[in-house]
């Protein structure tokens, strides 16, 4: 069913995707985690302008070979629009909540950044929103995420802004890290059953299966698409399985997470998503983790070769392969007197 949106969502959609329609995001709104990964032993020594300094060295490399980058605004968005580092034909999405959440880790509850908003975001030029929620259909704190979705939702429509609805699973066992590969499985795919309807416009989810739990990790190497490989087309059309289910659970166009997944099984992943359904891509530290441990011409040198080439390659695959999101959405009829409406 094609849905329709309003001019200011249909633009927005043009500006963050490929001209086919596919989504290739640079994802760099990384704030506590970054710290983390740039200083292991300190991470609270790393400074707000180290912050900015690292995202705005992998902006200016990275952001012409992708369709769109999402940026905090605390340390990435307004300093790369500043700086120039931003291409002005790149989309912009700017991530709304504060980094990390409040309550228990078995019901975790997200919180959009103090003294920002929808309408700041809007005023500052990006081209859409991104809201990060932690979920877990049986959480105690699950109809309060559900809440939080819809009045970012009804605040996207007022100001005519895309909506990026990221969401993140995690255990109600507070003897247990993770979910085990059946509960995520089923965790991911029920979540975007339940919060795609909600208002938000692009789901950017997690794998639906826990590839470090199944078979393919020897084999995480084998990058092509269709490998001769008889484990790997196994393990990729299980993949699709899974993906295909998500894809019928989401009433909007999804993206796929790197989350920690290596550069090589990450690509594997994509291309199985994007068979599957699914729109693009939202990828991080597959492309630029080992920046993290470089010294600033090591880093740059890195940057200009192996990250630009990965993210150049995934932005080529999903704009071959992924479903575009002029699928789903088309704009509202345009009439001489639509804007009076």
């Amino acid at each position: 069913m094609t849905v329709f949106l309003s001019i200011g969502k249909i633009r927005s959609l043009q500006q963050c995707a490929t001209p086919r329609g596919a989504l290739a995001v640079l994802a760099l709104d990384h704030r506590n985690n970054l710290r983390q990964l740039l200083n292991p032993s300190a991470p609270s020594a790393v400074s707000a302008a180290d912050l900015s300094s690292f995202k705005r060295s992998l902006v200016k490399e990275l952001a012409p070979v992708s369709s769109a980058v999402l940026l905090d605004a605390e340390f990435g968005a307004a300093q790369c629009i500043a700086g120039q580092d931003l291409p002005g034909k790149i989309g912009l999405v700017v991530s709304l909540e504060a980094s990390g959440y409040s309550g228990e880790s078995t019901a975790r509850v997200s919180r959009i950044l103090p003294e920002w908003s929808v309408e700041k975001t809007k005023r500052m030029g990006a081209s859409a929103i991104k809201l990060l929620v932690y979920y877990h259909p049986e959480a105690s704190t699950a109809r309060q995420m559900e809440d939080l979705v819809e009045q970012v939702a009804a605040d996207c429509q007022k100001h005519e802004i895309l909506l990026f609805l990221e969401t993140l699973s995690y255990s109600l066992d507070p003897a247990k890290k993770k979910l085990s590969p059946d509960e995520r499985r089923w965790v991911v795919i029920e979540t975007a059953r339940r919060l795609t309807p909600l208002g938000g416009d692009i789901l950017k989810a997690e794998f639906p299966l826990d590839v470090a739990a199944g078979a393919g990790v020897a084999n995480a190497g084998a990058a092509d698409v269709g490998a001769a490989d008889p484990v790997a087309q196994h393990d990729e059309q299980a993949w699709r399985l899974a993906c295909q289910e998500l894809s019928q659970a989401s009433v909007t166009p999804w993206v796929l997470l790197s989350g920690s997944a290596d550069y090589e099984t990450f690509l594997r992943q994509v291309a199985s998503a994007c068979q599957a359904g699914a729109s693009g891509v939202a990828v991080g530290r597959a492309v630029w983790r080992e920046t993290t441990d470089l010294n600033a011409a090591e880093r740059r040198a890195f940057l200009e070769d192996t990250a630009r080439e990965r993210m150049a390659r995934l932005t080529a695959l999903v704009d071959a392969l992924a479903r575009p999101w002029t699928d789903f959405y088309t704009p509202l009829e345009v009439t001489p007197e639509w804007y009076k409406g």
